[in-house]
């Protein structure tokens, strides 16, 4: 199916920022084409971002049977250019009908010897041929006496540190924020078209076994200096730079802490999952997850119908890398303390990067004002623009007040 055979529409958003402070970019020239076609050429606002672009795309119902013939989505390349600043290429974009993709594209400043930066996105596992997953136990043994910490309990890692290979090939090492590596798998791994609670099971599965992973120093007690892999024989499909999609930004801003265990373990269950079709697997079936899904079966009895009926959710009580963590309780009109005076201070901080953003009396009271401004910092992040500090909101405005502030670097 070329481009002018596309039939549906998917939609684009392109987001810059410096990769030295994570400020937005303005005035950027973000072109998008289509083979070697311009189709769109815009400039990013005050906050780094496009407006939302139209784009063709294949009819909606591709991406919701197995088998198919032709590629559910469409392919896009993004250029993005500013000044002293060098050049990015996204190549392979991808576009699904009905759905809005996030494009972030980091720049660098220009070096002596200017090199444009090239992200190639692979295709989506369920598209292209990539390693069946090697079966491994849903209960790791824990590292004994040799100088790793086994944790009291699961934790939030601030970053996922991903291996852009196989474990023992040579390849890059590189370091993610927790939620964007959920974000980037999940839209590596599934279709953002698919019922919520079937997006909901497998990002709950993406979850537990990324935590598996960090809880049971998989791979640190093994020598390896790296998290988790990008390889699917071994892990989960991961592809740098990437686009992410709405529908499935805002499950993983809504349960990034939560995971799945048994009865009598500590650790995050050993999530597997394969598609179910081309390849099996002991697991979850994601096509048959999507099948539960249409069936109207919710998250929680679609993950037991793979991992067994014992299994439950938990939720990560520590986030590492966050100043403070969610009281527990929305922050809303009327709210009044110091998790308000918290909010006003870190969102007082992030204005300075983006000026949208109003500056606050920092108070302690949640007024007309703090709420107008938690809508503006909801809309320039792809939150729900409700005007209150939920536990998205709440980790969210950590997540920037941190990256803006440098407080956490890696390393």
């Amino acid at each position: 199916m070329n481009q002018n055979q596309y039939t549906d529409t998917g939609f684009l958003i392109v987001d810059v920022k410096a990769v030295t402070n994570a400020q937005p970019i303005e005035d950027a020239t973000v072109s998008v084409f289509a083979g070697d076609r311009i189709v769109e050429q815009l400039r990013t606002d005050r906050a780094g971002q496009t407006e939302v672009i139209e784009l063709g795309a294949p009819p909606v119902e591709l991406t919701l049977m197995p088998e198919t013939q032709i590629r559910p989505y469409s392919e896009y390349t993004v250029r993005v250019d500013a000044s002293g600043f060098e050049p990015v290429f996204v190549e392979g974009v991808q576009i699904l009908a009905g759905r809005l993709a996030i494009q972030r594209v980091n720049l660098r400043s220009v070096p002596a010897v200017p090199t444009p930066q090239v992200i190639i996105v692979e295709p989506n596992s369920l598209w292209g041929n990539f390693p069946p997953k090697i079966p491994e136990a849903e209960v790791k043994p824990l590292p004994d006496e040799g100088g790793f910490v086994v944790l009291s309990e699961p934790v939030i890692p601030e970053f996922m540190i991903v291996h852009l290979g196989a474990p023992q090939e040579a390849a890059q090492n590189v370091w993610v924020p927790f939620k964007d590596y959920i974000a980037n798998v999940a839209s590596c791994e599934i279709y953002s078209t698919w019922p919520v609670e079937t997006i909901r099971a497998n990002v709950l599965a993406i979850i537990s076994f990324a935590l598996n992973r960090v809880y049971t120093e998989w791979y640190r007690s093994r020598g390896f200096d790296f998290t988790i892999t990008n390889n699917t024989a071994f892990d989960m499909l991961f592809s740098y730079g990437r686009n992410i999609y709405d529908s499935i930004l805002n499950v993983v801003n809504d349960i990034f802490t939560t995971y799945v265990t048994k009865p009598g373990i500590r650790q995050p269950l050993f999530t597997q999952f394969c598609d179910g079709v081309r390849v099996s697997c002991p697991g979850l079936l994601q096509w048959g997850s999507k099948t539960l899904g249409d069936q109207g079966l919710d998250a929680l009895s679609i993950l037991r119908n793979y991992y067994g009926t014992n299994v439950y959710l938990s939720q990560a009580q520590r986030v590492q890398g966050v100043p403070i963590s969610y009281p527990g309780q929305p922050l809303q009109v009327g709210s009044t303390g110091t998790d308000v005076r918290t909010i006003q201070t870190q969102l007082n901080t992030i204005s300075n990067s983006y000026p949208m953003i109003p500056k606050l009396r920092v108070d302690g009271i949640y007024g007309p004002q703090t709420e107008q401004a938690v809508r503006i910092f909801q809309q320039i992040f792809r939150l729900p623009e409700t005007g209150v500090v939920d536990f998205a909101t709440w980790y969210e405005i950590s997540k920037i007040f941190v990256s803006v502030t440098r407080i956490a670097e890696p390393g």
